[in-house]
């Protein structure tokens, strides 16, 4: 068991002002595998105070300082990848081999993506008779969800520091041991006082003393939209800036000219990686409807095929949910949609056979699901997905626009040209046409509910500056 009992803060470990304690549950066991301070307003206060004035300072240092130490964050962090890996697994449950790829490697690949590109940044610029200035927003709150608990994380916490910020981090409390380790290494490395703090604790508390503190100059936030919503009520009080990255419902449009084996089968995976716990997981796969069985059919064998059980297991594909509280939300959506009349091609809203403890849902595929389905309509967040059968090409592009999301998208097409023109068509922040894989370079974010600005690359770094102009 990990026992962590002080906080972050001003470049020292302390206790905290409150004596509330929280635990951390294996998701595959139930068991408590940690515990973390339970923080309080008073925290965040001195947090954010001590970021404020390390900020001046922090923000002077020349660029390639800022990115040496960032630098030094992600080699410290690699050298402690398989205990990233391993924590996560029991956190997430996320299956080992994919944990250290995904969970523990992305985090490495992010801090040091964000030294790269800090030192080719150009922060300055002539514009006619004026120099346009970019400089740092200032005090950065970041709060991170517990899906992707630390690549979360980085993606703030890296483009924030390389830029010039500081920052005060809550991390959830679902899953922050590995917040823990971050903080370690960023303590070994020297990071200058102040210039990294956090703060574990519950959302309603810590959270939103964050969002509210007259000294905090931006909130970075991932999370559900509602939670999202709240954030940007108490931030608005003080009228700071305000990006966020929010949940999905995020189509896969099959066209009727592609290669069906492939298409279908790379969307069972794109809608279960992480048991579904993925906001821009493509959870509504759009068919043509003379080929709904044929989709039918190899999604059934597809998601069969995903062996569930214990993350540490060498034959595990599909992992358990996160918490007690997500398995039954899940399992409430199953029993929705079967409720609403769809078709329930494998899965179900039992516990999957031998597995009674652990926070375990079947891998469940519905056929004959209409968009005006719940099923359709509301993020899940598990390994559930829905087939929806459609007419026409501009049907299909309805359909999936007909959301309040707009994440993801996935277009599949035998003609690659074709697939673009439909990927242009849809209201989403990011769209795998034929599978294209994840870039870190590429920016990443919503339109409509699933949030505001952009995380990842160039774009995700320019979140964390503000813009002068100089009239000369």
């Amino acid at each position: 068991m990990k026992l962590f009992d002080k906080l972050y803060i001003d470049g020292e470990w302390t206790r905290g002002s409150g004596t509330g304690q929280i635990d951390v549950i294996d998701s595959a066991s139930e068991a408590v595998i940690g515990r973390i301070p339970e923080g309080t307003a008073a925290d965040v206060d001195r947090a954010v105070r001590a970021a404020h004035a390390a900020w001046e300072g922090w923000a002077a240092l020349d660029v390639e300082t800022r990115a040496g130490y960032l630098t030094k964050i992600s080699e410290g962090l690699a050298k402690r990848m398989d205990e990233l890996a391993d924590t996560m697994a029991h956190e997430v449950g996320m299956p080992l081999m994919l944990s250290k790829l995904i969970q523990a490697g992305l985090p490495v690949a992010n801090f040091a993506t964000f030294a790269q590109l800090a030192r080719k940044y150009t922060f300055e610029e002539q514009v006619g008779n004026s120099l346009v200035i970019r400089e740092p927003v200032g005090v950065v709150g970041c709060i991170t969800p517990w899906n992707y608990p630390l690549h979360q994380i980085a993606a703030k916490v890296a483009p924030a520091l390389a830029v010039g910020c500081t920052v005060v981090l809550k991390p959830s409390e679902v899953a922050p041991l590995n917040a823990f380790i971050l903080a370690e290494v960023i303590h070994e490395v020297g990071l200058p006082k102040g210039v990294f703090n956090m703060v574990t604790g519950y959302g309603p508390v810590v959270g939103e003393a964050i969002a509210a503190h007259p000294l905090v100059d931006m909130m970075s936030f991932t999370g559900s939209t509602r939670a999202g919503k709240r954030v940007s009520e108490v931030a608005a009080q003080t009228v700071k800036r305000v990006a966020l990255e929010l949940g999905g419902k995020s189509a896969n449009i099959i066209l009727d000219d592609a290669d069906f084996e492939r298409a279908v089968s790379n969307g069972v995976n794109a809608c279960f990686l992480n048991s579904g716990q993925t906001c821009s997981a493509l959870t509504r796969m759009l068919v043509p409807r003379a080929k709904q069985a044929e989709a039918v059919a190899i999604a059934k064998r597809t998601a069969e095929a995903f062996t569930v059980g214990d993350p540490f297991a060498a034959t595990t594909r599909l992992g358990p949910l996160v918490s007690g509280a997500q398995r039954d939300r899940v399992r409430s959506y199953i029993r929705r949609g079967l409720e609403e009349g769809a078709t329930l091609v494998t899965g179900g809203p039992d516990a999957p056979d031998g597995l009674a403890k652990g926070f375990y849902v079947k891998p469940t595929v519905f056929a004959d699901v209409r968009n005006d389905m719940t099923i359709a309509q509301e993020e899940i967040f598990g390994p559930v997905l829905c087939i929806l059968p459609y007419d026409t090409e501009d049907d299909a592009v309805r359909m999936a626009n007909d959301t309040p999301y707009g994440l993801s998208g996935g277009v599949f097409s035998g003609d690659v040209e074709r697939a673009k023109r439909v990927a242009r068509r849809l209201r989403t922040g990011q769209v795998e046409v034929n599978g294209g894989r994840y870039n870190l370079l590429a920016p990443f974010g919503g339109y409509k509910q699933s949030g505001n600005g952009r995380e990842m690359g160039t774009l995700g770094m320019e979140e964390f500056l503000e813009v002068k102009s100089l009239q000369l």
